[in-house]
């Protein structure tokens, strides 16, 4: 049989454990609780299988729904805009293929890599997903069968066209489709074989091939690339001899590689919860590179690369948690991160997405955030071959309404980073945060304040998006009118629930508490939010609630998450997955962590084969800090460097079940002053 290599893998080598069997592919899939799927995938690939239900949700797929209408190839997961993707439905069907009934599904099982499921019919299906190559096993009963399959098939309306030719059993071809929120327009290249085919009828887009009736099993090979077609029709042809049973060993190998960089112990439901979760944040970006290292910018046209390359992009959702959750988890992967991210201003960045996206994207807002702070944490963002499309960019920076203002002048204060000071305007556009900052969000006794979407904001409130200036917390404090007023403010803000747990304004607000009177607050408010019933009033459909939803948001359950809580593209996945390590970057663009009480007993971050050991001592429910020790010396602080992190070694939070004024006199607040830092 044909050997597997594990391509594109460049995290370094360390022990695997069985983190996949932790996994349950089922959370947030069902309602409006995180919009994700149990799908077939592989980390930070494109294709993904799973049943196009009636009715569905963002992804296609319904968890309590019983109908089968299809299977389909791609999907983005936890995104808002009612979904993106489902290209290229498949169906198997009973009977002439005149009428293509509904299957209805009885039994199904699934996990990182594989989906299978029978149905009432007699149907059953094996999927598994392999980096872009797919394998759908389907079993019939005895009498006349087929495929259909719909070409122009696409979640939310979102088809452009799709160009195809018949290869004999194969069809290979290209789909493209609008892009999340129908903004811009991307392209996959497909390949598709099926086995035992005994006629075909092709009408447009619509494909119906027959089986002969005697068959039990036939097999759909399908393979993507971001490339071109023969890239596809290749990956197809390298993969087609494996037995589905080794691809499915393949598969979760993988799957165990990626997730095995971050190593828990500690509470059994806890741990399920933790790589439940961390596998939702390792989906995006995508690789849209080739071995041989061609890739299509986003030009449309094909580039070479060393370095492999990867699209698929929500940056403004997820630049807080998901990213820096991969820089610390994946430090060798993260480069290309990092270069990806520095193509688009060479090639054709878009806030949201352009013409000729390589996959399915959402948006890149503060990308050059991004890039600062991976300069910072030693990555190449390759500053002199952007340097003049980053400035262009800046044109594009939105002050005109109160939240567009204060997340541009963070985008100016990133660029007066990456610059050193040496223009002005940009420390003086990232300081006008100020006057707007007195103007709309320091009177709270306005009668709009609790208003979603006042004042033309985006899904946010006057009291969540005025806490949004993480790099000068230290100017936030002196607008309140000093650290008590500002403490009080922040208390006032938590404890009558006037956050929004739902979307990302305000999700770093909590880190806020290690610049007041009370830091312990931080350390408490970590557990409370991840772990504790949480009583929510604020909803994505711009509404706030008459009634509070009251639960826990985080659930390993199909309804997982707050009502109309996106998971974003694994930002709210990674939010939690960081507060269960104990580490929170509290500014992206300065490689500072802040420091909470772990879940769990040890954690192991592999760390680029310098392993960092994180140990909890004390009782299992204690949430606040006694003591720190980094390699047995005190610490003294509630903070730790990237650079300390990285050269290995132990850290030890002794924990306390009291508030305590552990590392009080030593914080980090983040300052801007005029003088540049």
């Amino acid at each position: 049989m044909k050997k597997i290599f594990l391509l594109y893998l460049s995290i370094a080598a360390h022990a695997v454990f069985a983190q996949v069997e932790q996994v349950n592919v089922f959370l947030g899939s069902s309602g409006d609780h995180g919009q994700l799927s149990p799908a077939a995938s592989s980390a930070f690939h494109q294709l993904s299988i799973v049943p196009l239900t009636n009715p569905t949700t963002h992804t296609g797929y319904e968890f309590l729904a019983k109908e089968i209408r299809g299977f389909t190839h791609n999907r983005m997961e936890g995104v808002g805009c009612q979904g993106a993707g489902g290209v290229l439905l498949i169906q198997p069907y009973l009977g002439s293929g005149e009428q293509i009934p509904v299957l209805h599904k009885n039994a199904e099982n699934a996990g990182p890599g594989f989906y299978e499921v029978g149905t009432k019919e007699g149907i059953s299906a094996q999927i598994v997903s392999f980096q872009d190559y797919g394998r759908e096993v389907f079993r019939f009963p005895a009498g006349a069968k087929g495929f259909y399959i719909d070409l122009s098939h696409t979640f939310n309306n979102a088809f452009v066209d799709n160009h195809f030719e018949k290869q004999g059993d194969r069809l290979v071809g290209a789909v493209r489709a609008k892009t999340t929120c129908h903004v811009g327009t991307y392209t996959i290249y497909y390949a598709i074989e099926v086995t035992l085919a005994a006629d075909w009828r092709i009408e447009g887009n619509k494909v119906w091939i027959t089986l002969p009736e005697d068959t039990k099993e036939a097999a759909l090979n399908i393979a993507f690339s971001a490339v071109d077609s023969l890239s596809a029709l290749a990956r197809l042809e390298r993969n087609m001899p494996t037995s589905y049973g080794d691809l499915k060993k393949a598969t979760q190998q993988d799957w165990n590689q990626w997730l095995g960089a971050i190593q828990v112990q500690g509470d059994p439901e806890l741990t399920k919860l933790f790589y439940s979760l961390f596998y939702r944040a390792i989906q995006s970006p995508y690789r849209i590179s080739e071995i041989d290292g061609r890739y299509r910018a986003t030009d449309g046209q094909i580039r070479q690369s060393k370095t492999p390359r990867l699209h698929g992009w929500a940056v403004w959702d997820n630049y807080k948690t998901q990213l820096p959750l991969l820089e610390l988890a994946y430090p060798a992967f993260y480069q290309q991160v990092a270069s990806s991210l520095s193509d688009l201003y060479r090639y054709g960045k878009h806030d949201f997405a352009g013409p000729f996206e390589p996959a399915n994207s959402v948006r890149t807002e503060h990308a050059a955030v991004v890039l600062l702070d991976a300069q910072r944490k030693g990555y190449d963002a390759h500053l002199k071959a952007i340097r003049d499309s980053l400035i262009r960019d800046t044109a594009r920076f939105d002050f005109a309404k109160p939240d567009k203002a204060l997340e541009a002048a963070y985008d100016m204060w990133a660029m007066d980073q990456l610059f050193e000071g040496k223009d002005p305007v940009y420390k003086q556009r990232a300081q006008s945060y100020k006057a707007v900052w007195d103007k709309e969000f320091k009177d709270l006794s306005k009668r709009d304040v609790d208003r979603m979407s006042a004042r033309n904001m985006y899904q946010g409130t006057i009291r969540q998006y005025r806490w949004n200036v993480p790099f000068d917390v230290q100017g936030l404090v002196d607008l309140a009118g000093g650290q008590q007023e500002f403490t009080e403010q922040l208390d006032d803000f938590y404890d009558n629930y006037y956050f929004n747990r739902a979307n990302e304004p305000d999700l770093q607000s909590f880190t806020l508490y290690n610049a007041t009177t009370t830091p312990w607050r931080y350390q408490e408010w970590v557990h409370r939010l991840a772990l504790d019933t949480v009583v929510q009033y604020y909803f994505n459909d711009n509404s706030r609630g008459i009634g509070a939803h009251i639960d826990r948001i985080y659930k390993n359950e199909p309804k997982a998450f707050v009502r109309t809580m996106d998971d974003d593209a694994g930002a709210m996945s990674g939010w939690w997955v960081l507060s269960a390590i104990g580490l929170h970057q509290p500014l992206i663009g300065e490689p500072i962590y802040y420091l909470s009480v772990p879940f769990f007993e040890t954690i192991r971050l592999e760390n680029n084969g310098k392993p960092f050991h994180i140990k909890r001592t004390g009782g299992a429910t204690d949430r606040y800090i006694q003591q720190i020790l980094l390699n047995g010396k005190d610490l003294g602080r509630l903070w730790i460097s990237r650079k300390e992190i990285a050269k290995g070694g132990t850290l030890e939070i002794k924990t306390s079940k009291e508030p305590t004024k552990y590392g009080i006199d030593q914080p980090w607040i983040a300052t801007y002053s005029d003088s540049h830092e």
